[in-house]
């Protein structure tokens, strides 16, 4: 009886620290807790941070370099890992050779699995030499085969290692939401604002804009746009090209998201006291406004993100994004166009599961966040 006692006055004291923390905790706190109890949202959130940083330090996770190619190679299915050789398992991951035979009859190159050719697979072994980020120099990579090839996602048209290409196509697709969000959440919070805070006929010119741009077939509107870029620019220009187009289009959701908030918060007291107090407009706005819903603007921009990613993979699918020698998700896909890439060499459409995966994982977390961002949702 007593030992029951002792459990129950535990149980008390546990739940009364647990409320008193969280009637002392930061909004800020109550988020992260909220957003923590989202399983989802937090596994989605590590497989985009491991997309992050392989984008990152694409250089040294890549095998091999992407612009590498070698046509005794070219459409080379991709080449299993494996543990059992022979009926026993080892513990070094391998994979086996292919040799190749060209078909006179059908004009195409045949690969057949060599079990007598075996490759074992080495973390941080030398490769080829690169420059990370342009200024350290290395031939270390993450994994690799000291003889014999490695090619885990196959190889495209000109025998370049699809692993390798997909991983520095995730840093500009990759980027092009964060930058493109970037660029949406200024103009969207000046547009926004001005529109809710001061409403009149700046808030009527504004939402009949708005109305209009929304209005527009959003492919088309981005066609329209990227055709408008000089063909001489640079891969780098045309990059921030269409990183602006995105923007220019993408702001007008965050918008009315933060024109809402404006008309609901001008009208409270603490607003009407900072008023009276003599604070100015921008004030109000930066200092008292903004940071009431900051959260509900990171979960708005997260959920806009895969929008972006999806702008940049469909314009450079259609050939009017970037181009060669450009890595995207975009331009990988390009190769992919033909209906005999479905039957004959399957393995180059994996960088559109990338897509969907990463497209997935961003909703995800913009969903925690917004579940995470409710005022009114229980811990």
């Amino acid at each position: 009886m007593a030992v029951m006692e002792d459990v129950v006055e535990q149980k008390r004291s546990k739940t009364g620290s647990n409320e008193e923390d969280f009637s002392v905790a930061t909004p800020w706190q109550l988020i992260r807790w909220r957003f923590l109890r989202h399983r989802v949202a937090v596994f989605a959130l590590g497989v985009l941070v491991i997309f992050y940083l392989s984008a990152l330090f694409a250089e040294f996770v890549s095998p091999y370099d992407p612009t590498n190619h070698d046509t005794d190679y070219m459409y080379m299915p991709p080449q299993r890992i494996r543990f059992i050789d022979n009926g026993q398992f080892q513990l070094r991951p391998f994979v086996y050779g292919m040799t190749s035979e060209f078909d006179m009859a059908t004009f195409r190159t045949t690969y057949e699995i060599d079990p007598t050719q075996k490759y074992p697979i080495y973390f941080f072994v030398k490769g080829d030499p690169y420059e990370m980020w342009g200024i350290f120099e290395s031939d270390i990579h993450l994994f690799g085969v000291e003889e014999g090839t490695v090619f885990l996602f196959g190889t495209d048209k000109m025998g370049r290692d699809m692993v390798s290409r997909t991983i520095y196509g995730a840093r500009i697709s990759l980027s092009v939401g964060l930058l493109g969000i970037a660029i949406s959440f200024i103009i969207g919070i000046i547009v926004g604002g001005i529109s809710g805070y001061f409403g009149g006929v700046a808030d009527l010119i504004i939402q009949r804009m708005i109305e209009f741009i929304r209005s527009i077939p959003t492919l088309p509107l981005w066609m329209a746009l990227s055709v408008a870029l000089p063909p001489t620019w640079t891969v780098v220009q045309t990059y921030f090209g269409i990183v602006v187009i995105l923007s220019l289009v993408g702001w007008t959701g965050l918008a009315r998201v933060v024109r809402g908030k404006f008309m609901s918060l001008r009208e409270e007291e603490y607003i009407m006291a900072a008023q009276l107090n003599g604070s100015n407009e921008s004030r109000i706005i930066f200092k008292h406004m903004l940071p009431s819903f900051t959260s509900h603007i990171i979960a708005s921009l997260t959920l806009s993100v895969p929008g972006m990613i999806l702008g940049e993979t469909a314009l450079s699918f259609i050939g009017l994004g970037l181009q060669a020698p450009a890595i995207s998700w975009g331009v990988l896909l390009k190769d992919a166009q033909r209906i005999l890439v479905l039957a004959d060499s399957p393995w180059l459409l994996i960088p559109g599961l990338f897509v969907v995966i990463a497209i997935l994982c961003f909703n995800f977390v913009g969903d925690g966040l917004r579940d995470a961002a409710d005022p009114y949702a229980n811990i």
